[in-house]
């Protein structure tokens, strides 16, 4: 298992606007909704997630989505008393997906920035998270100053379309950046040499730390950024938002939140009232 190391120089990310994928774009909705009555007249909840980041969101090894983020909508769907029918989506794709109505809601460890809340609602967060870095090369673990791996030799990867992505263009411009489509391909970049670090979330990093126990990485860095981790919803749904607010906070004074997060994180995570 990994070491973990604090890089202060990092704290700079705290300074850096939250910015949101600029990949995802689309017309905003024009009237109000009711997703409510939608789901009840069909008799099933249809989850968009990317599938792509254990253990938030995944897929085992029959290709059946699971994680935290299913477990949580699943749990929305049996109080709606309806299925649940998950759709797999890349990322940057998600909330493209959620403005035409292809999907009732996205829970994909979905950070909430001001630009995608210009898009879509948002409600949580449900759990507060960071960023980290998965490597195997001393000279990022080590890092003292951003000047110290902020040149082109230092080849870093990240999921395409997320705040990671953006994190790295602003903090170290100068490094070589390489966008991947699923978590797990970043992490093999990593161990096979071809990237020096994987910069994604603190959840992510601990996940990947946990199933590649022998592959070598050295350490695993906590940025200390805050990265608050919601739902995405249809932007003129106020009655599907009010519900869905209220469902959080019912899991939360229930305890179910923290046992979600201890079942897939090994910690409690909970909602503040």
């Amino acid at each position: 298992m990994g070491r973990f190391f604090k890089l202060p120089l990092l704290l700079l990310v705290l300074l850096i606007p939250l910015a949101g994928c600029s990949t995802m774009q689309g017309n905003s909705q024009e009237s109000s909704t009711n997703t409510l009555s939608s789901v009840q007249q069909r008799g099933e909840l249809i989850l968009g997630t990317s599938g792509t980041m254990a253990p938030m969101t995944m897929t085992d090894s029959s290709g059946k989505p699971t994680g935290f983020d299913v477990d949580l909508a699943r749990l929305m769907a049996d109080v709606m008393e309806v299925k649940l029918t998950v759709k797999t989506i890349p990322f940057p794709e998600l909330i493209p997906a959620l403005q035409k109505g292809e999907v009732d809601l996205v829970i994909s460890n979905m950070t909430i920035t001001p630009k995608r809340n210009m898009q879509v609602a948002f409600v949580g967060p449900y759990l507060k998270s960071g960023k980290c870095i998965i490597t195997k090369d001393e000279n990022i673990a080590r890092a003292t100053q951003s000047d110290n791996i902020n040149r082109p030799e230092t080849r870093m990867v990240a999921l395409k379309g997320s705040t990671s992505e953006d994190f790295i263009k602003t903090l170290l411009p100068y490094a070589t950046l390489n966008t991947v489509d699923d978590v797990d391909s970043g992490v093999q970049m990593v161990i096979d040499g071809k990237a020096g670090g994987m910069l994604t979330d603190y959840p992510i990093c601990l996940s990947a730390l946990m199933s590649h126990p022998d592959d070598g990485f050295v350490s695993l860095f906590s940025l200390l950024t805050y990265e608050p981790i919601g739902i995405a919803l249809p932007a003129n749904d106020p009655q599907f938002i009010n519900w869905t607010e209220n469902f959080l906070l019912r899991l939360n004074g229930t305890n179910t939140l923290q046992a979600l997060g201890r079942r897939w994180l090994g910690i409690g995570v909970s909602v503040e009232e």
